[in-house]
């Protein structure tokens, strides 16, 4: 009987050594300091503002909170653009600011907002447009901040996939009135669950700080309602470690990328995305295109056979948010109105990456979407 081979997943998470973490552990247990801005808070965030080289930086317990709080932290009501192509926490912080989401198709090459598509939907209740770096890669900043500019509109980037990226060498998160980023496990820099806002001021970081602590001034004022969205001591201490190595960690993702685009290049009817010139990419996701007619196979016959292989794959973004039960009502959630998302959508498989993915496996995941390509 054959040996079935150990599973591989889209992704696994970047610990950092234990016994590193126990000597930060010590001194939380020796101060008695776990939460609410401790000595690791502080440091984690001037670390982290010093390493993605922006000026303001506040750290949240995860990413949707860091998201909904933008929205307050920026008045934000009426309706905001975003794109159907991404995680729900996207639309779904929307939502439950009792914000109306108003989706906007994609454009074809880097799957991120079109702004060609923004000022049609742009109306009298518009106060925002909310883009999404898909997989790390940036939005068409100017043209989007051009089209804010004209409008009067705030700018919040979900920043949650583009950790470290830079264009231009310049951060990525120094955009926009705010951008929010994700250490969820799955993400190229984890605090097992984190998120932060980026923000251009000093008031501004302020405000932010505020309201992720029930709008608390000092002991005894309060200043809004804000909510209880810190993160803890633990977390910042293991992110604090896990700054130590990030820099590697990207490495190896970018070598795991190198050597799919080799393998896969030239293989009938499945694409995958270039860099982009001038931007320093964090290799976040590797993201296919199946085509069935020139693969001989579905997106998804391949997604199942890859799974009957022990790969785990993931349909990264699918179903489209827009065709979800709480928004496949909205008049901008129609078909006809997203006709490249919902073409992506059908299509996309992200392949496992992640720094410890090894040759070996990297071999079997690309063998076997060669070995069902009916054209090879």
């Amino acid at each position: 009987m054959t040996k079935k081979k150990e599973a591989v997943y889209v992704t696994k998470p970047v610990l950092p050594p234990l016994n590193e973490l126990n000597i930060y552990l010590k001194k939380i247990w020796d101060n008695k300091i776990i939460t609410n801005n401790g000595p690791f808070h502080q440091e984690f965030e001037s670390a982290l503002a010093k390493y993605l080289g922006v000026k303001h930086i506040s750290v949240f317990s995860n990413g949707t909170l860091a998201l909904l709080t933008a929205l307050q932290a920026l008045n934000i009501t009426g309706e905001v653009i975003t794109t159907p192509f991404s995680f729900v926490a996207t639309s779904h912080a929307l939502w439950w600011n009792k914000i109306k989401p108003v989706f906007v198709d994609i454009e074809p090459d880097f799957y991120t907002l079109d702004p060609a598509k923004i000022e049609a939907a742009i109306t009298p209740k518009t106060t925002a447009i909310m883009p999404v770096h898909v997989y790390g890669n940036p939005c068409r900043l100017e043209e989007i901040e051009h089209i804010a500019k004209k409008y009067g509109l705030r700018v919040i980037y979900d920043a949650a996939h583009a950790f470290g990226v830079e264009i231009n060498g310049n951060s990525i998160n120094n955009f926009g009135d705010l951008s929010v980023l994700s250490f969820h496990a799955t993400k190229v820099f984890n605090t097992i669950e984190g998120g932060a806002i980026i923000s251009h001021d000093a008031a501004m970081k302020k405000h932010i700080d505020h309201l992720k602590n029930f709008g608390f001034e000092d002991e005894v004022t309060v200043v809004g309602p804000g909510i209880n969205a810190k993160m803890n001591e633990i977390q910042a201490a293991y992110g604090l470690l896990q700054l130590k190595t990030i820099d590697e960690s990207i490495h190896k993702r970018k070598i795991i990328t190198q050597k799919y685009r080799e393998a896969l290049d030239g293989t009938p009817g499945i694409s995958f995305l270039a860099d982009i010139p001038g931007v320093k990419h964090n290799y976040a996701y590797f993201p296919i295109l199946v085509e069935k007619d020139s693969s001989g196979i579905t997106r998804d016959e391949l997604y199942n056979r890859l799974k009957k292989n022990n790969i785990y794959a993931r349909r990264y973004f699918y179903p489209l948010i827009s065709q979800f039960p709480p928004y496949k009502n909205l008049k901008s959630a129609k078909k006809k109105n997203l006709p490249v998302a919902h073409d992506i959508t059908s299509k996309v498989l992200c392949l496992p990456i992640y720094p410890t993915l090894n040759t070996i496996e990297i071999d079997r995941v690309y063998k076997i979407i060669k070995r069902y390509n009916k054209a090879v």
